[in-house]
Order: C-alpha cells, then structure tokens, then sequence
C-alpha cells in the first residue's frame, strides 16, 4: 500500500464516514423522543435563576 492507495481510501472511507455521522446526528436531533428535552433547552436561557 503506497501513499496514493492511502489518500483514495482516506477520502473514500471518510466521506461515508462523515454522511453515515451526518445521518446519526440528524436521528437524534428529530427523534420524537428528545423533543421535550430540546424544547426545555431552548427555554433556559430565558428562565430567571438568580438569587
């Protein structure tokens, strides 16, 4: 295996290396399961907490 074999499999594998975690990450952000968790996250910025 030469440098250029290397450069081919490295773009190859890392391209569906990066679709297969864009997918993932996008499972996880629509899963309706974690829609009550986000929401509460995106209202903490707005909640008065201080003393």
């Amino acid at each position: 295996m030469n440098y250029s074999d290397m450069i081919g499999f490295a773009e190859t594998w890392g391209l569906v290396y990066l679709i297969i975690l864009f997918l993932c990450t996008l499972a996880y952000a629509f899963w309706p399961g974690n829609k009550e968790k986000f929401a509460r996250g995106a209202r903490l910025p707005l909640e008065d907490d201080a003393p």
